[in-house]
């Protein structure tokens, strides 16, 4: 293992460096689509409702590498048929896009729930004092919403880091499309070991932060 780490350490890192940016790009992108779609669930309005669960529903039917694989080839090949004969997807754009859309549905449902955790005598104190239903959502439901929702948040990065391994499947560099050429090259299986106390490190830190997060929302309730 030692070996390893000595060799081949700073590809690794290097790796772990473009895994952490993918489920970055996916987390703010799957942070618009949730909050969209989110809201769309909250409204007063059964087709907005329709429209918001229908997403929810339908992205989560979806293996994420089924997904990917639509993304990465399905689409550039339609856009191609179509007359966009050189629309190319990176492999990057691609995962982002696949992991955006997966994380957005569990978003959407994070920024629902929390929403719905403020009470609704907040939305008609705001309404009573004359402010659109828009502002009175921006500047005093989202505010109380949002402080229950990150510890939901950060563990969705988590998760969202964790599926980034699936996309090996479609060639991106991430930490465990790394590993596997590491591997293959060595003929030493302990390349694993390595990747996954990498993972281990990254994702424990992430949990305590959430936790450290999730105390003081909770006194705040």
């Amino acid at each position: 293992m030692g070996k390893i780490i000595q060799v081949y350490g700073n590809m690794m890192l290097a790796a772990m460096g473009q895994t952490l940016l993918l489920a970055l790009l996916s987390l703010i992108f799957a942070c618009i689509l949730g909050l969209i779609f989110g809201l769309l669930r909250t409204v007063r309005s059964k087709v907005c409702n329709f429209i918001g669960a229908l997403y929810v529903d339908a992205i989560r039917g979806w293996p994420l590498i089924v997904l990917a694989f639509f993304v990465y080839f399905t689409v550039p090949s339609f856009m191609q048929q179509i007359g966009f004969k050189s629309f190319r997807l990176s492999a990057l754009w691609a995962g982002t896009a696949a992991l955006s859309l997966n994380c957005g549905a569990y978003m959407a449902e994070i920024i629902r729930a929390g929403i719905q955790s403020v009470e609704t005598g907040q939305m008609e104190a705001a309404r009573s004092l004359g402010l659109p239903y828009g502002t009175s959502m921006r500047k005093v439901i989202l505010p109380q919403a949002i402080r229950t929702m990150i510890p939901s948040i950060i563990n969705q990065f988590i998760i969202t880091l964790k599926d980034t391994s699936i996309l090996s499947a479609i060639g991106f560099p991430e930490l465990t499309n790394t590993t596997k050429s590491v591997v293959a090259n060595t003929m030493n299986t302990q390349g694993w070991a390595v990747a996954g106390m990498m993972y281990m490190v990254v994702i424990i830190f992430l949990s305590k932060t959430s936790q450290y997060l999730e105390s003081p929302a909770k006194k705040c309730q």
